[in-house]
């Protein structure tokens, strides 16, 4: 069914009510209260609905960041009603985002998401142009919505630079191609196996592949051990990239159920350049 989905700036009381309602739907806990989020987007937040005719189908919010001497929009939330996700409305509500973040003067936006969330991953490095060098390990701590628990709260944090070249001139590297020192296996129930040697994960390439799995929810389902397995491997190898001055750019997938993250060093990503010539 074709359908004509909006976006609009959400301020008034009522408005941060059927957010809530959302939260709940889409998550399964305990939603925001309404005093916070209705603070926060009239003190440099920003609250955005997508909206089905009058049905809300979809949000995202943010709040004012500050570290390092600079003032960021953190966007913290992300929610698509399960019935309207895939149809490209996370997208759109982050571009809206973006005009909006530009109007109020930022030129940084960051969030997180699991690393392991193949579509995220997608939306966030290949279609936003954000980028990825930070990883943060078990962030939020023991979780027990439907789609984190069980398994450490790991997550990668997102740089978007909204005026960069990266993001308006939609950059990518000149790569032709990319290493990969991985190997991916199968288990009994058909579920990919990440299998690679610590010691022979290079830090000197131009350009590196990491693979994950399509549909990690699955795994976490009917092999949780597995799960476990993929987040701690993939917390070593995204913490040695890191450390080694690489981020991530893109994400590569293909049709055998495993995709690939994209990593570049960070100081060839043309990104915002502040007075002392420093990346910001």
């Amino acid at each position: 069914m074709n359908r004509t989905i909006t976006t609009r700036k959400l301020e008034t009381i009522e408005e941060m009510r059927l957010i809530q309602n959302l939260e709940i739907t889409v998550w399964g806990s305990e939603p925001i209260p309404v005093h916070q989020t209705y603070t926060a987007v009239h003190n440099g937040g920003l609250m955005l609905g997508a909206f089905d005719g009058e049905k809300i189908v979809g949000f995202s919010y943010g709040f004012t960041g500050f570290a390092n001497g600079k003032t960021y929009l953190c966007s913290h939330m992300l929610g698509i009603q399960p019935e309207y996700q895939l149809m490209g409305i996370g997208k759109k509500l982050k571009e809206e985002q973006r005009k909006f973040a530009m109007e109020m003067g930022y030129d940084l936006m960051t969030w997180t998401f699991d690393p392991l969330e193949s579509r995220n991953a997608y939306l966030n490095l290949s279609k936003l142009n954000g980028i990825c060098s930070t990883y943060l390990e078990n962030w939020y701590g023991e979780m027990e919505d439907g789609l984190n628990k069980g398994l450490p709260s790991d997550r990668f944090k997102i740089e978007w630079w909204i005026t960069s070249e990266r993001v308006e001139n939609n950059w990518k590297p000149l790569i032709d191609s990319y290493d990969c020192p991985f190997e991916v296996g199968k288990s009994e129930l058909g579920n990919p196996i990440l299998e690679w040697d610590e010691l022979h994960l290079s830090t000197n390439s131009d350009g590196i592949e990491i693979p994950i799995p399509e549909h990690f929810q699955v795994i976490k389902k009917n092999e949780p051990q597995l799960a476990l397995d993929w987040r701690l491997k993939i917390r070593k190898i995204f913490q040695t990239l890191f450390d080694a001055g690489y981020a991530l750019v893109n994400v590569n997938r293909s049709t055998t159920g495993v995709h690939y993250y994209q990593a570049v060093k960070r100081d060839t990503i043309p990104l915002n350049i502040s007075e002392r010539g420093e990346v910001k």
